[in-house]
């Protein structure tokens, strides 16, 4: 099978071959081995390695720099050696060449001797030059210019000349910046017209297919006598990895002769994800589904449908996104994980992906992006959304909540994503959210979720939390409740926990369940925050998109009703 150049190398040719730019910022999957196939036969080869002989090949000089190991001149060394003699002298042996200033200061010469000669017509000048910068976040690094050390700032403005330079532009010279995450370069090299941006992604499904039929050819041909799941569905399973880690995978199973089983699969898969996002994605495994939901009959009918939706692959009648708003204690996060229970497709959760150094939070958000996109189907939940999506125009975190929001509020509103990625936030407070970001077109669906309005159904909830928490409880045992009381579910798991804590701790014969729960119920004191969980419940009640969801006390309340009252219970909040 022929390899044909992947769609970042052909944009990056074609640009090249245009005049429109000479410098390349090349991102994202950039740790992966690239497939191709010449007539040297068909190989994998690093990115690095990739630049030097298929998209390099027949230049005359090909110089690489990374902090790690200074400069190294893997094709054209006769001419950089003799220029480097000429313009250095003895002192050759003693240059730090490790060291950015110096590098980039000795690249610059190298590039401006050789405009030179070109302009002379000097016979045996280079013809093409490409300079590949590894690990350039070292070199340029986000940041101010001015409040950068006087050697970053002056690789910066080396960088920028390249690219801006209408002599390089018009000369066979690139130059090429290679960096996991682009938010780690310096803003001014990233926003340059004159350079091009190119994203490297994890592999689709149809790259992951092509890679497996690879690796059986040229390293596992066991693979399909030790897979149990065809190599389409192989395929499909191992995206949200890069080959690498697809790889790893397979080569774990196989070099301990162990059967390849879709569950071993998705565990490793699990596993490795987690691991190369750095914890910043989680899988969310659920036992449950929404059957262990207490109450809440149209949420859950909602909600099924959608899955239902999913599983039929009607993508387009699916909603971009969900909000479940509520408050504290009524099951924002259970019925996320029972719902997730259901799907069928990968749900996972964000976690803390804000960093102190500086772009370190954009380039999690980043990689948080691509791995979404390789999975091909994706929920993602947000809990305590309104701490985590930041702020339009926020300025007291040097603009972070800013950008967040702005990165956040872009891929929420890709409408090619619908169906694909589903974003679901939670919060108790909607009302901190971004109108933006919860607009129709990407949370379209906004669920509010109350405490149990009636006795029935603090009963139904109260049974429910009890066979989660395996507590002998049946209807019966279940006393009379106080008129008045509104108990969420966190205190109504407190109530049990409290019951059966008294329960193990009483001498044989043991009081009946029913005694136990009455003499609690008689002693507890629901939240005294009332005003601020009423506030909550007004919030959910103005952003519900959908009157079914909403408790018969709200259903008919107009819109300029539920902002009085909510601008009455904000004076004691």
């Amino acid at each position: 099978m022929s390899y044909p150049l992947p769609a970042w190398a052909e944009q990056m040719r074609d640009l090249f071959k245009s005049g429109s730019v000479a410098q390349f910022l090349i991102h994202g999957n950039i740790f992966d081995v690239v497939p191709t196939e010449d007539a040297v036969g068909r190989r994998l080869l690093s990115l690095k390695a990739f630049l030097e002989t298929v998209m390099f090949d027949g230049y005359d000089v090909v110089v690489e720099y990374d902090r790690g190991r200074g400069i190294r001149v893997v094709q054209g060394g006769e001419d950089w050696g003799e220029w480097l003699k000429q313009a250095v002298g003895n002192e050759v042996s003693t240059l730090q060449t490790r060291e950015p200033g110096v590098a980039l200061e000795l690249i610059d010469r190298y590039l401006l001797r050789t405009l030179n000669l070109q302009a002379v017509r000097r016979e045996g000048a280079p013809r093409k030059i490409a300079v590949i910068i590894d690990f350039a976040e070292f070199v340029v690094p986000r940041g101010d210019p001015i409040q950068l050390t006087g050697p970053f700032s002056a690789n910066i403005v080396k960088v920028l000349g390249w690219a801006n330079d209408p002599a390089i532009l018009h000369s066979n010279i690139v130059t090429v910046m290679l960096t996991e995450g682009l938010h780690d370069l310096n803003p001014l090299v990233v926003e340059n017209p004159h350079a091009a941006t190119l994203k490297i992604p994890l592999p689709a499904e149809a790259e992951m297919l092509a890679y497996l039929q690879t690796l059986i050819a040229m390293q596992f041909p066991q693979l399909p006598s030790k897979c149990e799941v065809p190599l389409d569905v192989l395929a499909r399973r191992l995206t949200g990895l890069s080959r690498v880690g697809a790889r790893r995978v397979l080569a774990t199973a196989l070099t301990n002769d162990r059967t390849i089983t879709a569950a071993w699969l998705m565990r490793m898969k699990k596993e490795l994800i987690e691991r190369e996002c750095q914890g910043l994605l989680e899988f969310l495994e659920s036992p449950f589904t929404l059957d262990q939901v207490a109450g809440h009959d149209a949420v859950k009918a909602w909600l099924r449908e959608d899955a239902e939706l999913l599983r039929r692959g009607l993508l387009n009648a699916l909603p971009m996104g969900y909000l479940i708003t509520g408050r504290i204690g009524t099951g924002k996060t259970f019925i996320v994980q029972c719902w997730a229970g259901e799907l069928g497709v990968p749900c996972v959760v964000f976690k803390n992906f804000r960093d102190r150094w500086v772009g370190a939070t954009e380039s999690n958000l980043e990689k948080i992006f691509s791995v979404l996109h390789a999975l091909g189907q994706v929920v993602v939940f947000v809990d305590e959304a309104d701490q985590a999506a930041g702020k339009r125009g926020e300025d007291s975190d040097s603009g972070l909540s800013g950008r967040v929001y702005a990165m956040l509020a872009k891929e929420m509103s890709e409408t090619r994503n619908r169906g694909r990625i589903l974003w679901v936030f939670a919060t108790s407070r909607p009302d901190l959210l971004e109108v933006d970001l919860k607009r129709q077109g990407r949370l379209d669906v906004h669920i509010p979720l109350f405490p149990p309005q009636t006795h029935e159904e603090v009963q139904n909830l109260l049974l429910s939390i009890a066979k989660r928490l395996q507590f002998p409880l049946i209807e019966s045992d279940i006393p009379p409740l106080p008129d008045g009381i509104v108990l969420g579910g966190n205190e109504i798991e407190g109530i049990l926990v409290r019951a059966l804590r008294l329960y193990e701790l009483l001498p044989p014969p043991r009081s009946p369940l029913h005694e136990i729960l009455a003499g609690i119920f008689k002693e507890v004191r629901p939240n005294a925050h009332t005003r601020k969980l009423e506030y909550m419940d007004l919030v959910a009640v103005k952003e519900c998109t959908d009157s079914r969801f909403l408790p018969p006390q709200y259903r008919d309340l107009t819109p300029e009703q539920v902002e009085a009252r909510i601008e009455e219970t904000r004076r004691f909040v």
